[in-house]
């Protein structure tokens, strides 16, 4: 055997039933050639015959039946989703941790609290915080208030977050500490008719008052090294090689952390993330962003600026145009005053950074487009890449006018199955429910889009989530808006080279292609194979990241997403 001059490293070539490239010059393959973690081949049984004899190289039959894919890229994603998992659960849906373990399925507020109750006994320190998440009130008949806390403990601090997290709620001695009762000046502190609060706290001014409470209990958004790994073990479960951290602080601490453990050999994700612009002042936060995009490593990218502005949908914080929410709800809230938001989006173009913008309800698009539209004609920039984030309630018009101005958008697709009955009946009505998350507007309208789960709020599945883009299908079997589904090509596109495309890494991950690293997803069948309807069943064995093997956690015979019983004949919306 003899060896060429350019390959002074040993080959590694995978053999699959089948690799699905998402390079649509050559969108099929068996065989892909590895070296130095990175793709020096992809081919056919004939291409790699002529690799071996000419290479010093080794043929891995393992994945022989399985299908390689481009490993997922989750464009909005959080790394809290390796600590989270340190509280306790309270979704109403099941959900698998990041270790395999199954937590959740609580379908009345009572059975909500007597978890809580179970979980206070633990407590051995009368001090110690009680700290829950994934809670949601829209799935019930009534609001949790710090009445049904109180009776969990009326001693302890109580805090639960809501799936969305913009949203909390507390007991009194949290209030009380906090001092929030009788509090006047700060929005997002919820009452009832009467006027008392009922201890519900809504985005980020309210919500820190409770956090200031807690103090470490709640830092649940920090980053240390053990976040880092569980996080990174979650991403292997899901086929996930490439992913975001879309609202960090990236003080010193933490950019250590990333630093540090992107930089072990065995850490399996490449990671993104961004820098959150309400966490500093303007002139600072610029500093910091350009200071940042001199660090990271081939598994550490810098860069990104996070904006936030609404809130959430289900929570009745997301800002809608006129007529509002279906129920009557009060418009939502703004994280940050408009005229602020415009200084900071502005200021952050000029100076040369690419921002994420939260957008979830149409007055929050608008309000973002109208300011990109302002900077772009000040400043004209090549390639900014700017991302609307969410973007749940973005109609045709804003999508024409984002194409217009390069900008793309990050939709939410898993809403449609977690919240899109509550969307129906509650916050958007039928009519404006149907277009939520529009992938098919946004592609016929020749925008650049993606698709994400926003892990930790739904859980990191991106199969999951190109199954809730293709057949917009709610948690009871409804159809929303078969007009926005898209085809299984696109989805996929969608978690692959659509999220690689939004972050600038296109030129090196979300397809299988010479010269990109060698990160795929290994799944047991092929997703553009199987019926649209099965595409959430499509199971994941692990990925395959720089080359190196990691398997996931989650057994086969598990499944790996919430049941939905689908009609014979699903009725559209």
């Amino acid at each position: 055997m003899t060896s060429s001059p350019a390959t002074s490293s040993a080959v590694t070539i995978f053999k699959a039933a089948r690799i699905r490239t998402m390079n649509p010059n050559r969108a099929l393959a068996t065989h892909v050639a590895v070296r130095d973690g990175r793709i020096l081949a992809v081919g056919d049984a004939t291409d790699c015959a002529a690799w071996q004899a000419t290479w010093d190289c080794t043929l891995d039959e393992r994945f022989a039946q399985r299908t390689l894919m481009p490993g997922f890229v989750e464009a909005h994603g959080h790394t809290m989703e390796g600590s989270l998992w340190n509280n306790l659960f309270l979704g109403y849906f099941e959900r698998t941790a990041p270790n395999g373990h199954v937590e959740g399925g609580l379908k009345s507020i009572e059975a909500v609290v007597e978890k809580l109750k179970e979980e206070e006994a633990k407590l051995t320190d009368p001090d110690q915080a009680l700290v829950a998440w994934g809670f949601d009130p829209i799935y019930y008949s009534e609001r949790m208030t710090r009445r049904h806390l109180d009776a969990v403990s009326a001693t302890r601090p109580i805090v639960i977050m809501h799936a969305s997290l913009h949203l909390l709620n507390v007991n009194t001695p949290v209030m009380e500490r906090g001092n929030m009762l009788g509090q006047s000046n700060v929005e997002g502190i919820l009452r009832d008719a009467e006027g008392v609060e009922t201890g519900e706290l809504q985005e980020m001014a309210a919500m820190n008052m409770a956090a200031r409470v807690v103090g470490e209990a709640m830092a649940v958004r920090d980053v240390d090294a053990d976040t880092l790994r569980t996080y990174g073990r979650a991403a292997v479960n899901a086929g996930v090689t490439t992913t975001t951290d879309l609202h960090q602080r990236l003080n010193d601490d933490s950019l250590a952390a990333f630093l540090s453990v992107t930089r072990e050999a065995d850490f399996p994700i490449r990671i993104v993330p961004a820098l959150g612009a309400i966490q500093w002042a303007l002139d600072e936060g610029i500093a910091r962003a350009r200071e940042l995009k001199t660090q990271g490593n081939d598994r550490l990218y810098m860069g990104l600026v996070k904006i936030m502005t609404d809130g959430s949908i289900q929570g009745f914080t997301g800002r809608l145009k006129w007529p509002g929410y279906h129920n009557g709800a009060p418009n939502g809230l703004w994280n940050v005053p408009p005229a602020q938001l415009k200084a900071m989006i502005l200021a952050y173009h000029e100076a040369g950074m690419q921002m994420h913008c939260h957008v979830n309800g149409d007055q929050a698009s608008e309000f973002v487009i109208d300011v990109m539209e302002e900077a772009l004609t000040k400043a004209p920039r090549p390639d900014h890449r700017h991302v609307l984030q969410h973007c749940q309630m973005a109609d045709r018009a804003q999508f024409r006018r984002m194409k217009a101005l390069g900008l793309s958008a990050n939709l939410f697709a898993n809403h449609i199955f977690y919240w899109g009955e509550q969307h129906y009946a509650l916050t958007m009505g039928p009519d404006k429910a149907r277009r939520m998350d529009a992938c098919g507007t946004a592609l016929a309208e020749g925008v650049q889009f993606s698709v994400h789960c926003d892990v930790p709020v739904t859980p990191l599945n991106p199969l999951f989530t190109a199954w809730c883009a293709v057949n917009r299908l709610t948690s009871e079997g409804r159809i929303m808006g078969p007009e926005e589904c898209l085809p299984v090509e696109e989805a996929l596109k969608a978690i692959t080279i659509g999220a690689a495309y939004q972050l600038k890494l296109d030129h090196l991950v979300g397809s299988i292609e010479v010269g990109k690293f060698a990160d795929f997803a290994v799944l047991d069948s092929d997703p553009a194979e199987v019926e649209p309807m099965k595409l959430r069943e499509v199971r994941v064995l692990g990925t395959i990241s720089a080359g190196q093997w990691y398997q996931s956690a989650i057994p086969l015979d598990q499944a790996p997403v919430p049941d939905v019983t689908i009609p014979d004949a699903p009725v559209p919306a």
